[in-house]
């Protein structure tokens, strides 16, 4: 497969190496709440991280809120409940924030901003709207780490510093992830790390999923057991994106992670960060939950388009079996009396458009 080219690097301006050598790269859709909440909680690390933000296409003025919010305009109130401390006292303002378009995005490296925020026209899918930001990150030559950080999340104040200091300790480092707790549930893990995936059916699950954060765990078992880690919190070293490219954006959304680590087979190591925490919303933007029955339709449609897309291009001999199981996952959505995401579903696996 031919990885995504990578722009050269740039020249920038001189800024505290503290706040390059991590980038944070995070795609918004109509999600400036979650994207607030979550620049509220990155901006009060105790290793403050740059920042880039993609606004992919959003169409209900995400951009004009999150630059209100930037500038004091639009004060933030945090919101109730365990995980306001993450966000109280709201961080001062104004936050700088240096607005750019895609094609600038790729010409000239990131400044010195609180935050940089990269304008798409459209809505490019979740691979895209992250490689556009990576992109951006990769041109200045000192940033050695890239997180990969869903907008739907809150970070501890030392999640920044956790990750640099396990990615710096791992020999040969690729992907790293981190604790991953739900953040309507935040005694509870969505996962340590990632998932374990079962080649033969297409189906994963999650580390340490809906355990309660008392259990005790061993963090190189962990490391060792993951296949892949899990995409809303996923912090890649620069010699791996180089090596491996980016990531794949025909999937659109879902199995992007999946494809990163089958292509990373054999070259660099998988890493776990258990210091540090992160607290997910868990499918905020498109209804992507891993609970029975509350995906979406549009969330069905892209995940049967993506493992059926995922097994044509890595595993060909597999690839029939994920007909049949298809349509087993169809049959169980009828069971259940849900005929829209049946029929979303089988335009998936016919390969038609959603609509």
């Amino acid at each position: 497969m031919r990885p995504v080219e990578l722009e050269a690097p740039a020249t920038v301006a001189a800024i505290p190496q503290a706040t390059v050598r991590l980038c944070v790269v995070m795609v918004n859709w109509n999600g400036w709440r979650d994207t607030i909440e979550c620049l509220e909680s990155l901006l009060r690390s105790t290793v403050r991280p740059r920042i880039i933000v993609v606004d992919n296409g959003s169409e209900n003025g995400s951009v004009e809120r999150i630059l209100a919010w930037a500038s004091g305009a639009e004060p933030y109130e945090p919101p109730a409940g365990a995980l306001r401390r993450l966000t109280t006292p709201p961080v001062a303002k104004p936050v700088t924030v240096d607005v750019i378009g895609v094609e600038d995005a790729a010409r000239r490296a990131p400044g010195d901003a609180d935050v940089t925020l990269i304008t798409s026209p459209e809505n490019l899918g979740f691979a895209a709207g992250n490689n556009i930001g990576l992109r951006h990150a990769l041109l200045d030559s000192r940033t050695t780490y890239f997180w990969c950080l869903n907008n739907d999340t809150v970070v501890e104040p030392g999640a920044v510093s956790a990750l640099i200091a396990r990615m710096d300790a791992t020999h040969k480092v690729g992907m790293c992830g981190t604790q991953v707790r739900y953040y309507h549930r935040p005694g509870h893990w969505q996962c340590l790390n990632g998932s374990r995936f079962n080649l033969l059916t297409g189906m994963s699950r999650g580390i340490g999923r809906d355990v309660p954060v008392t259990r005790q765990f061993n963090p190189k078992t962990v490391a060792e057991e993951t296949d892949f880690v899990l995409g809303a919190s996923l912090c890649a070293s620069r010699a791996f994106l180089e090596t491996v490219g980016l990531m794949e954006e025909s999937y659109f959304l879902y199995f992007e992670e999946m494809d990163w680590s089958v292509r990373n087979r054999g070259r660099f190591a998988i890493a776990f960060a258990h210091g540090a925490i992160i607290y997910h919303k868990e499918g905020g933007s498109l209804g992507s939950s891993s609970r029975k029955g509350q995906r979406t339709p549009l969330a069905e449609y892209y995940l049967m388009r993506s493992r059926i897309k995922f097994y044509r291009r890595h595993f060909p001999l597999l690839w029939p079996l994920q007909y049949p199981l298809s349509i087993a996952l169809i049959l169980r959505r009828l069971w259940r009396r849900q005929p829209e995401k049946a029929a979303t579903m089988v335009r998936a696996m016919l390969g038609l458009p959603r609509t």
